[in-house]
């Protein structure tokens, strides 16, 4: 068969922008196809290879398969170790521990099949001596353990640290220096998805909260261990909440990759990271809560085409419903129709050399890259949030976005557009869906999550 490309010339770009500039019949090109995102990005509506000087470089560290991962609280060990073994039983691939308090391991991990499922913790306390449990009841099992201690996440989101800065980092230089080459840090971003900020900020403050923890313990703690061989094994895990801009979250996934290498290579550690995303609260509702299945669905999808590891979703009845089989069961199985039945899983970097994509990606990385070094230039992400910097430009942000939800201009079907008035939820409201007050002296002013439509749901409610 002939080549059928050689039968036809190239096109520039200049020549389809001829194109449609004629096919607009003197429409304004810029006003009525061109349009500028929250993060200040102008999106046209053609890419070329002509836009681009450079060959397209692979993104570092991206991972030629994703693990489906399923969410466990821990309160009584016996139900959460009979949890984790019906999920992977039925399809889960990881399994996310989260624990307010301590809990007996032995019985949590009760038949666990430790070579088959990974385990991430989200322990919201934090004590050496269990962690060191941990490390010595998982040393005789052969699994991968993620440890995800974020001393600054919990400062962001609670306000205070777990015990005091001084303290909390000798015990995270302990655990480092007995455990170098665990994955023992991680970078929780989803508080700053959740809390409003834009895509540029997510990414700053995710590289500068990373940043904080590479200077501390390059300077402190991983020098010292092993000699200087130590520092090539650490591997630091983000968490990334992905919202409903399809396009832009499988950018931002790939923008971090390629941030964070950037940074690792300044420390002279290894250049990738790990990636666990979660559905964005944020855009999430009440009413009409089936319309969460949609938007977790296509979310995930970003996660998998931007190059996350694993995917933990968040089920449709989370806000309202206490965790239960059915919302976890129908949260697994869209992954897994992902996986199995929508070939996702076929092809690794499928968003590789696609030219939107791959602008988005650098314009992303760009502009966050300017966005960190402000911060450095303010002394740090720690000074920048002890002087309420971060915080104020969150809430710009997140007021920005309310108030394009107010005005009907960002739409959340079932919610402000489309919505049932004969839709009740007072007497389905097994959890508080809202904003809690808690007050309570903090030293900074913790980054509050608030979904867009809060407001809207009170006023509801009240009317039923």
């Amino acid at each position: 068969m002939s080549d059928l490309f050689k039968d036809f010339d190239s096109v520039s770009a200049k020549e389809w922008k001829q194109k449609i500039q004629a096919d607009l019949k003197g429409a304004d090109y810029n006003e009525t196809l061109v349009w500028q995102s929250r993060e200040g990005i102008h999106v046209k509506p053609f890419y070329h290879p002509d836009d681009f000087e450079e060959a397209f470089t692979p993104i570092p560290g991206q991972p030629t398969t994703w693990h489906i991962a399923q969410h466990i609280f821990i309160d009584d060990e016996a139900i959460a170790n009979n949890l984790a073994i019906d999920a992977i039983e039925r399809g889960a691939e990881a399994i996310v521990f989260e624990a307010e308090n301590e809990f007996d391991i032995y019985k949590v991990f009760k038949k666990y099949p430790f070579e088959k499922a990974p385990i991430y913790f989200n322990l919201t306390f934090f004590s050496k001596d269990f962690i060191t449990k941990l490390k010595q009841f998982f040393s005789e099992k052969k699994t991968t353990v993620f440890y995800n201690i974020d001393l600054i996440g919990n400062l962001t989101r609670s306000g205070n640290w777990f015990h005091n800065l001084k303290e909390d980092h000798k015990i995270l230089e302990n655990i480092l220096s007995e455990n170098s080459s665990e994955a023992i840090i991680s970078v929780d971003t989803t508080g700053y998805q959740n809390g409003g900020a834009t895509i540029v900020q997510q990414l700053a403050y995710a590289l500068a909260h990373a940043n904080e923890y590479l200077n501390h313990f390059d300077n402190v703690t991983l020098s010292a261990v092993e000699g200087s061989n130590s520092q090539q094994s650490l591997e630091i895990t983000f968490k990334v909440a992905v919202g409903s801009n399809y396009f832009f979250e499988i950018a931002k996934i790939r923008a971090l990759r390629k941030l964070y290498a950037a940074l690792a290579s300044e420390y002279k550690i290894s250049e990738t990271c790990h990636i666990i995303a979660m559905p964005s609260k944020r855009n999430k509702t009440l009413y009409d809560y089936n319309v969460n299945l949609l938007r977790t669905t296509t979310e995930c999808m970003s996660a998998i085409l931007g190059g996350a590891d694993t995917i933990c979703n968040l089920p449709y009845d989370a806000l309202y419903h206490k965790s239960n089989e059915f919302g976890e069961r129908i949260s697994r199985n869209q992954l897994l129709v992902l996986k199995e039945e929508s070939y996702f899983d076929t092809v690794s970097n499928a968003a590789d050399g696609t030219y939107y994509i791959e602008s988005l990606t650098d314009e992303l990385a760009e502009k966050a890259l300017e966005l960190f070094k402000t911060i450095e230039k303010g002394g740090g992400f720690l000074q920048q949030l002890k002087e309420g910097k971060v915080q104020q430009k969150i809430k710009e942000s997140a007021e920005k976005e309310q108030q394009l939800y107010n005005e009907g201009k960002l739409k959340l079907l079932g919610t402000n557009y489309h919505t049932n008035p004969e839709d009740r939820m007072k007497d389905d409201l097994d959890l508080y869906p809202f904003v809690k007050t808690k007050p309570r002296k903090t030293i900074i002013e913790p980054i509050i999550e608030k979904r867009l439509a809060e407001q809207t749901e009170q006023e509801r409610l009240k009317q039923e």
